[in-house]
């Protein structure tokens, strides 16, 4: 029998002037950058949670208690992860994961941004988040979608 767990991870960040845009590891061009305690990698950000949310503790009595998520790990308060490169948080979290007996089996996670365009980067996030858990790249889908001027991100204030 097969033990398959699903998660889900979301996560949003404010775009600011005087930052660099991180996503999935990937410095963007861009005239504005993510905010956050650490580089902001709002889709590592996500994928951590999601990986966090779908192991469940191996040792526990009930089988079922997740592994909490990112804020747990790696809190804001604490400032050893003060400009962390998310990568090295992943790596983390998928080592984490191994310790209690999980493994990756796939990633599937859409970044919401109206700009900029991020198709030209997404087979090196691929890549290098695949890396960071262990994984290969085939394993590992990213998408982008605008969200044609609508809401926080269609305006152009954050990215999720």
């Amino acid at each position: 029998m097969i033990d398959l767990r699903i998660g889900h991870g979301y996560d949003v960040h404010r775009l600011v002037e005087g930052r660099p845009l991180i996503l999935g590891g990937v410095t963007i061009p861009y005239e504005r950058g993510l905010l956050g305690h650490s580089d902001a990698d709002v889709l590592a950000h996500a994928v951590m949670d999601a990986l966090l949310g779908a192991a469940a503790c191996s040792v526990c009595l009930s089988g079922a208690a997740a592994l909490g998520d990112i804020g747990g790990m790696f809190p804001d308060s604490d400032e050893r992860w003060r400009d962390a490169d998310s990568l090295h948080l992943l790596e983390q979290v998928a080592a984490r994961l191994a310790e209690t007996g999980w493994e990756v089996g796939n990633v599937d996670a859409t970044v919401l941004a109206q700009a900029p365009k991020l198709a030209p980067y997404i087979p090196e996030m691929r890549r290098r988040m695949a890396n960071a858990m262990g994984i290969d790249a085939a394993q590992v889908s990213v998408k982008a979608t605008t969200e044609e001027h609508l809401g926080f991100t269609g305006a152009g204030e954050g990215m999720a």
